[in-house]
């Protein structure tokens, strides 16, 4: 097979790791030889997590390297290696037990991660030796294509990743998959009764879609998955200032997990019947744009009063959404960069989850404390849904209070999901804001590999 950057096949010249914490130094070191400890204690080695030394050895040559770890279940504790060590080749230790294993492989996959379409990386990272036989590194393997795919997606400029584009994206999925593709555009959306996606995208010079990927057996659990697609997100006729546009780019990192949480799905051929469901749009400025105040018809007859063109994707959501559950799936989940709000009140790590079934919110959760792939689950408090209503239309997309801007985002999206149908949300950032060990700066999968994991447990 073709290993993924930074990997290497079995071979007798990678040098041996260490893999060492605060706590565990002291007894590790003891065993080593003196000169080792020397080493270590010359260059105040501590074993902080995020550290890293090569030990030499005859000649000055390396011999060695020791990392400083934290939680040895997080991939991201691993994840400064490939760029702290030399650019050689390098053995894991012997006896590692697998979920720990597995934690460092790909969190190595992870550090060694460069966004590399327009500008070269500065050096290649250090080579991690595999096995590349067997289920278990297939699966860490399909798990790190699809956290690059989502940073891949979301890192490109708009110029080069549209709605053309996330829809070729697809394509090529259901052509390696043998997975069915619909998509319906332009004014075919007003055809196949999909408004409020066709508001959103008419004004721009690129059609707006809905994208559908169809895979599975029809035997399995029905599984749909939506993703925002707002491939550039102006504000609308309500525009954004300069600073809140600049990274618009990643307004379709809802989508960039949906397509890769469909594409790890596929890979690891998991019994679930499953669709895939992209609105696609640019939320542009031009003559036919949608305006503050329209009143905009959706697929689910809910009549929809424009308060801010600035909050576009509960609206192209809202029409997907409907879609999804008229399929009457065993689950539906949707992924969008959707408000501010969630960041104001999570930060940048942490999405918020929303979900109308307790034990979808809880497997969800429980599935990111295990595999270190965290998020918080936010209240579905309707009584907020005041802060959307409308004097002239059953809805309003947002309204005047700044309150609980998270909250009301979801709570919209909430009104198109009947309470009998299982539907989780997650406001995702999909973004990381400064370079940090295995987070470059840029696109970033949240959530997904958690995911992941919880469609294994509940229908795998």
């Amino acid at each position: 097979m073709n290993l993924p950057l930074g990997y290497t096949d079995a071979g007798a010249d990678a040098l041996p790791l260490h893999l060492v914490s605060r706590a565990t130094l002291a007894d590790w070191k003891a065993a080593q030889p003196a000169a080792a400890g020397a080493w270590l204690d010359a260059h105040g080695f501590e074993g902080a997590p995020g550290t890293a030394l090569v030990l030499p050895g005859d000649g000055g040559a390396a011999a060695a390297a020791v990392l400083g770890i934290g939680d040895p279940l997080d991939p991201f504790g691993y994840a400064h290696a490939p760029f702290a060590l030399p650019a050689l080749r390098w053995r894991a230790p012997d006896g590692l037990e697998p979920a720990a294993l597995a934690a460092l492989q790909l969190g190595w996959g992870l550090g060694s991660y460069r966004f590399s379409r327009y500008k070269a990386a500065p050096r290649a990272p250090a080579l991690l030796q595999v096995d590349a036989d067997g289920d278990a590194i297939a699966e860490v393997f399909d798990q790190l294509a699809a956290c690059v795919r989502v940073r891949d997606l979301v890192n490109t400029p708009t110029e080069h990743m549209g709605p053309d584009q996330l829809e070729q994206v697809c394509c090529e999925l259901a052509e390696r998959f043998g997975a069915r593709i619909d998509v319906v555009g332009g004014d075919d959306l007003l055809a196949k009764n999909f408004p409020a996606i066709h508001a959103v995208g008419r004004a721009s010079h690129r059609a707006p879609r809905l994208i559908e990927l169809a895979w599975g057996d029809a035997s399995h659990p029905h599984v749909v998955i939506v993703g925002k697609g707002v491939c550039f997100d102006t504000g609308g006729l309500d525009l954004k200032p300069a600073d809140g546009m600049r990274n618009m780019k990643k307004d379709m990192g809802g989508a960039a997990h949906a397509i890769a949480l469909a594409e790890l799905v596929m890979a690891r051929r998991l019994p679930i019947r499953m669709t895939l469901l992209v609105p696609a749009v640019e939320n542009a400025v031009g003559p036919n744009a949608y305006r503050p105040g329209e009143v905009i018809a959706t697929r689910a007859g809910i009549s929809v009063e424009i308060d801010n063109t600035d909050a576009e994707g509960r609206v192209v959501l809202c029409d997907a959404l409907t879609y999804a559950v008229e399929q009457s799936p065993t689950l539906v989940l949707d992924f969008a960069t959707l408000t501010g709000a969630a960041r104001i009140a999570l930060g940048p790590d942490l999405p918020a989850l929303y979900a109308n079934d307790d034990a979808v919110a809880d497997a969800w959760l429980a599935a990111g404390r295990e595999l270190r792939d965290p998020l918080w689950r936010m209240p579905l408090w309707r009584p907020y849904l005041r802060y959307l209503a409308s004097g002239i239309a059953d809805l309003a997309n947002g309204g005047p209070s700044k309150m609980a801007g998270s909250i009301t985002a979801a709570l919209y999206l909430d009104r198109f999901v009947p309470p009998t149908q299982p539907w989780a949300h997650l406001d995702v950032y999909s973004w990381n804001d400064a370079d940090r060990p295995g987070r470059p700066a840029g696109g970033e999968a949240q959530g997904l590999r958690a995911a992941y994991a919880l469609l294994k447990s509940r229908c795998g």
